[in-house]
């Protein structure tokens, strides 16, 4: 049985109707207009009206009921310390590629939380399966118009499906994909390739399917991601699977592309994209900017390497100068994944004069990877290749390394502690602009 908290509020955003009213940080809301909220989804929902009754409980734990009349869809301007005020759904499935199965034990306990739940696939694009939903979830759906949703699909022929999932509910996905089309809702679909069990003519049936979803005016198959499972040193033994190798690669990049020219024709776009990784293992040039369209499956690593290159470009057009003030160095760290697509950035910013950037491209010896995103290296990894170097005067470290909001790596280790063993600054940069920002930013590692 679910239980739904008060939501607990961590920030009032200045001169919004929240803080006029003098909402503080700390305080709870129970109910609105009579009605506890689930989730953000019910909270955004609840605060459309022009009228709100909040039942509120401040930090010392007294109730106050605050009346509150605004414009349709004003925002109040609060956010939450979880989009979630009840219960997480958890996964009912064994999916033996599970990244959370594929880490070591003895971490804290939230890193085994297997999530599959569909409210968070609505508000932040996460995936799920479908397997778990009871009739009433399926009901709020379609009454709130929840799409599109996030969903892993792998194949849509029942037995195979199954046996990836460890679940005899996964069978049922065509139906599932049918009931989305008959209420004109939409999913983004990803397909994650496991050598020997949903490749070869298992892949084109999958795609096949779920493009004949992918008519009408709202499609209910928007995009299909293919992404190649990645394994780690600590997956289970009996798994049955085997990692994706350079031959593998390049198959199955032709097998996609010559079906992708086929749906181009069919439906005026690829509706099915590969992601980025593949090139990297097979070893060939990634696709133009041009085939990513309008890059639906970018959260999914499909484009976001030719994206990135695209906004460097263009910031760096319009923010490096010829040169700084005083001379800087630093490193910048990245998967070595990205070491020949970003060698032209590289080249790029040392033109600045009085500015030198060494970019260390690493594997990841953590999860026992040889080929390695940007996104999964660790705290360990950094420790493990850069202890000894000459770094400069410090670190640029992507943010996609850390955790959602947190100054903490994937294998739990802080920055700061990373920072303290290496005895040197590290500047977490969040995107393109933040990146070029503190390369020639005064005080940022300036000698």
């Amino acid at each position: 049985m679910s239980t739904i908290q008060p939501a607990k509020i961590t920030k009032v955003l200045p001169e919004s109707i929240a803080a006029e009213i003098g909402f503080e940080v700390g305080d709870e809301i129970v109910a609105i207009n009579g009605v506890k909220p689930r989730d953000l989804i019910d909270y955004q929902f609840l605060c459309a009206d022009e009228i709100l009754e909040l039942e509120v409980l401040d930090t010392t734990g007294k109730t106050h009921h605050v009346e509150i009349e605004k414009d349709y869809d004003d925002d109040l301007g609060l956010e939450f310390a979880t989009a979630l005020f009840d219960n997480l759904i958890q996964c009912n499935n064994r999916c033996p590629f599970c990244f959370i199965d594929q880490q070591p034990p003895g971490k804290r306990s939230s890193l085994y939380f297997k999530d599959d739940d569909y409210r968070l696939s609505f508000l932040y694009g996460s995936y799920l399966t479908l397997t778990n939903l009871p009739e009433k979830e399926w009901q709020r759906i379609e009454q709130m118009r929840l799409s599109p949703l996030y969903v892993s699909v792998h194949a849509t022929e029942p037995e195979v499906r199954n046996r990836l999932l460890k679940n005899n509910r996964a069978g049922q996905i065509l139906e599932q994909l049918k009931w989305f089309q008959e209420r004109r809702l939409q999913i983004h679909a990803q397909v994650v390739v496991c050598p020997g069990i949903n490749d070869g003519e298992h892949l084109e049936k999958t795609l096949r399917d779920l493009t004949s979803f992918h008519t009408g005016k709202t499609p209910a198959v928007a995009s299909v991601a293919v992404v190649p499972v990645g394994l780690t040193r600590f997956r289970p033994q009996e798994d049955e699977l085997i990692p994706v190798t350079q031959e593998k690669a390049k198959e199955v990049i032709s097998q996609v592309k010559l079906l992708t020219q086929e749906f181009r024709q069919k439906f005026g776009s690829n509706v099915a994209w590969l992601a980025d990784e593949w090139f990297l293992i097979a070893g060939e040039e990634l696709p133009s900017e041009a085939e990513y369209g309008e890059y639906p499956q970018i959260d999914n690593g499909v484009g976001s390497i030719r994206l990135f290159i695209k906004q460097f470009t263009s910031v760096a057009n319009e923010l490096l100068p010829e040169k700084i003030s005083s001379q800087k160095k630093l490193t910048w760290v990245v998967g070595n994944a990205v070491e020949q697509a970003f060698q032209p950035l590289v080249k790029q910013l040392n033109a600045v004069k009085g500015l030198e950037i060494n970019m260390h491209a690493l594997c990841s010896d953590y999860w026992g990877q040889n080929i390695s995103v940007t996104g999964l290296l660790t705290g360990h990894d950094l420790l493990v290749n850069l202890k000894g170097q000459d770094l400069g005067d410090g670190i640029l470290l992507p943010n996609v390394m850390l955790k959602h909001g947190e100054l903490v790596f994937l294998d739990d280790m802080s920055v700061e502690e990373v920072s303290r063993q290496l005895n040197i600054s590290i500047f977490p940069v969040a995107g393109v602009e933040d990146l070029i920002n503190t390369c020639i930013s005064e005080g940022v590692g300036n000698k």
